[in-house]
């Protein structure tokens, strides 16, 4: 197991009709005026607006907003808060959303006393500042919302990057899964994925030794296999959404990771997909991830039919190891494709000369890998395996 550092200090704020409480929550740490950051207007045809507003108004809380936060976050929206928020001179954001809105508002958050170019913070630079951001998270899916994390896309040259600060993390993230209830299928089941996708991306280590961590990680993958099935056919199961809600901030706030080497290859190729042609980032996953195991599973064999016997419940074939591997595998494809998604890049129209560029962007801060390091060849190979 390797040293390791661990401070998460958003508080959660879990169970019914917690939003409810935000404007006393925001009040209780003394913050005055509020930039209310949202997607392309749901939470407005749910009334969960309206609710937020009029608690932030009993609480005396001055706002400011912007809306129209679109899937897979620009940088284009991210300079407008900064704008906006200076304008305004907030002191607090309140991300209202999922991943894409609470990434936006971190990225708003480290721009406004910035005098430089926001995205300085995406390629070298450390915030040495960041207004504080509170989350009322309405898809489980991205981790953001108790993570440093945050993605966003600039536009202009079509890169997706990522930038991981403790500054980041929110003061708080009230997390009722009664608003997940009105999600179409299409986006519950990105969001399983994507939570999955953070757990293994952390499973998959070059460290050994790590037994409590790989117990904790099995336990939430096998909690969302379990439930995923339930939240598409019956999507007012509070107990489900519950269940894959929490797992999500567990998969993503590095707790999972502690001790660990890890990987984030199907992601970072995933991005990539998502820069060039718009794909949702929960189908890039499920396309991208047996794609992955098929080229590298034998660079540590034990490891991967260790994961698909624990947590798939692939009878372990002594003998021929491999065997577990790929019957897993196929498993794992099936798995996605019952929650209706693509497990194929061709189905994703995504074009297969785009490859090698493609491998190239993904590659562009160093080889990705940490189990073997993979050169621009070795992504578009398994680009091809995907497609």
């Amino acid at each position: 197991m390797r040293n390791f550092e661990f401070l998460s200090p958003t508080k959660i704020i879990f169970g019914k009709n917690t939003h409810e409480q935000v404007g006393e929550v925001i009040r209780s740490y003394g913050y005055k005026k509020v930039l209310i950051h949202y997607g392309k207007g749901h939470i407005k045809r749910t009334g969960l607006y309206d609710n937020i507003v009029e608690s932030l108004g009993q609480a005396g809380i001055q706002t400011a907003e912007l809306g129209g936060v679109q899937p897979n976050p620009v940088l284009s929206t991210v300079r407008k808060g900064i704008e906006l928020g200076r304008k305004e001179n907030v002191d607090f954001i309140l991300a209202v959303g999922g991943g894409s809105v609470i990434d936006s508002s971190k990225a708003i958050g480290m721009g406004i006393p910035y005098k430089g170019d926001v995205w300085d913070f995406y390629t070298d630079k450390t915030p040495a500042k960041t207004v504080p951001i509170g989350v009322i998270l309405t898809i489980a899916a991205a981790g953001s919302e108790t993570s440093k994390n945050t993605v966003i896309t600039n536009e202009d040259g079509l890169i997706k990057r990522g930038a991981a600060f403790e500054c980041n993390r929110p003061v708080f993230a009230i997390m009722n899964p009664e608003l997940t209830y009105t999600l179409p299928p299409y986006q519950t089941a990105c969001g399983v994925v994507d939570i999955m996708a953070h757990v293994m991306e952390r499973y998959f280590s070059a460290e050994r030794n790590v037994e409590l961590t790989d117990r904790l990680c099995e336990g939430v993958l096998k909690t969302c296999i379990s439930n995923a099935q339930t939240v598409m056919n019956e999507p007012e199961n509070y107990n489900a959404r519950a269940e894959i809600m929490f797992a999500g901030s567990l998969a993503h706030n590095g707790y999972l990771g502690l001790g660990r080497t890890e990987e984030w290859v199907s992601h970072r190729m995933g991005h990539e997909i998502t820069a060039f042609y718009g794909a949702t980032h929960g189908e890039t996953l499920s396309v991208m991830f047996p794609a992955w195991m098929k080229y590298i599973y034998k660079h540590d064999t034990a490891l991967f039919a260790k994961f698909f016997n624990r947590v798939f419940d692939v009878e372990y074939d002594f003998f021929e190891p491999e065997n577990t591997v790929l019957r897993g595998i196929a498993k794992l494809e099936s798995f996605y494709t019952s929650l209706g998604l693509k497990v194929r890049l061709r189905d994703l129209n995504v074009d297969e000369n785009q490859f090698s560029e493609m491998a190239k962007k993904a590659n562009a801060r160093g080889k990705l890998g940490n189990i073997v390091k993979l050169d621009d060849d070795d992504l578009v190979r398994i680009y091809e395996i995907a497609y």
